[in-house]
């Protein structure tokens, strides 16, 4: 049985590409983009909702790892995409913590809404009177 396994690793790993799908390179990778996926997914969130401290950590995380993916011999192009994706995403929510809780985006969103909440009562009163005004 052991020289059967052998024979067939062996012949995986002469080809390039199956040598290259099963090797730590490529699933390292793989498995670690559901950290970009959720973050990118994320950027549609309300911005109350982000935790300043942990997208801080997560862009220096990501800006270390895309340095190490490089630094590594052979080089892992696939995991510096990764974390590529991830520092923009970041970023990106970065700016929009400090846009909303800095930046007055908190203030500006709750004049919004009772602006809203002004037209929308206003709107009720004009429906009212138009219903009073059938009526006579």
């Amino acid at each position: 049985m052991a020289a059967f396994v052998k024979a067939i690793n062996a012949k995986i790993r002469a080809h390039p590409v199956l040598d290259y799908v099963c090797s730590t390179h490529f699933w390292g990778p793989v498995s670690n983009f559901g950290i970009p996926l959720a973050a990118v997914m994320d950027t549609q969130k309300s911005p109350e909702l982000i935790s300043g401290q942990m997208t801080a950590a997560l862009v220096v995380y990501s800006a270390t790892f895309m340095r190490f993916s490089l630094a590594v011999t052979p080089a892992n192009y696939l995991l510096f995409g990764c974390h590529f994706v991830n520092e923009c995403a970041q970023l990106t929510q970065g700016y929009r913590y400090l846009q909303y809780h800095k930046w007055g985006g908190k203030e500006k969103e709750a004049a919004q809404h009772a602006l809203a909440d002004t037209a929308n009562k206003v709107e009720e009163k004009v429906k009212e009177t138009a219903a009073a005004l059938s009526k006579k």
